[in-house]
């Protein structure tokens, strides 16, 4: 089954993706999260999240269908739920943003914008850490907190689940863009 969905999940390199985009024959979107996009985007994609991602929020018309998010793997998890929805094939950017920027590609930047989730939870989880590290100095029981964060962390790199990463996301900072 797995093998049947990857032989309709295409790829594309930058330089195609560049071509069509700049013939206007293909809607690009951006898989990636509000807080993402708002920071750093492709000029001309369209921004559905993975986290709220619904088929049914593609647009519909004669351009090809690409998806892309910042290294590959999100947007393989929304063809999966495209695929599940009954579209035929579907096609992600390889290598996602960070291709098309080794391409040298120009990319909408602000910097005004939050940092991205997975940076804001590392430095939430790597903060819990040293907190709870240094206040087992006081007690041990505080090595639970190092547990809980090391034990989410585990769970996340083996599940592809972040809960932390769901929950920032949410926060009102990564909503206003």
């Amino acid at each position: 089954m797995a093998k049947i969905l990857q032989d309709r999940l295409k790829i594309i390199d930058p330089v195609t993706l560049k071509t069509l985009l700049d013939n206007d024959r293909v809607n690009l979107i951006d898989v990636r999260e509000p807080s993402e996009h708002a920071r750093e985007h492709i000029p001309g994609s369209i921004l559905i999240p993975l986290s709220t991602f619904e088929p049914q929020a593609i647009p519909v018309n004669n351009k090809k269908l690409v998806l892309h998010c910042q290294s590959g793997n999100r947007s393989s998890q929304a063809a999966q739920k495209l695929f599940a929805a009954g579209v035929e094939e579907v096609t992600h950017l390889e290598g996602g943003l960070n291709a098309w920027k080794q391409q040298g590609y120009l990319t909408k930047i602000n910097k005004k914008a939050p940092i991205s989730i997975m940076r804001q939870v590392q430095i939430i989880a790597g903060s819990l850490i040293l907190t709870g590290t240094l206040l087992s100095l006081i007690s041990p029981w505080f090595l639970l907190l190092t547990g809980f964060v090391g034990s989410g962390l585990l769970f996340a790199g083996i599940s592809n689940i972040c809960a932390m990463a769901r929950l920032l996301a949410k926060m009102p900072w990564n909503q206003q863009f």
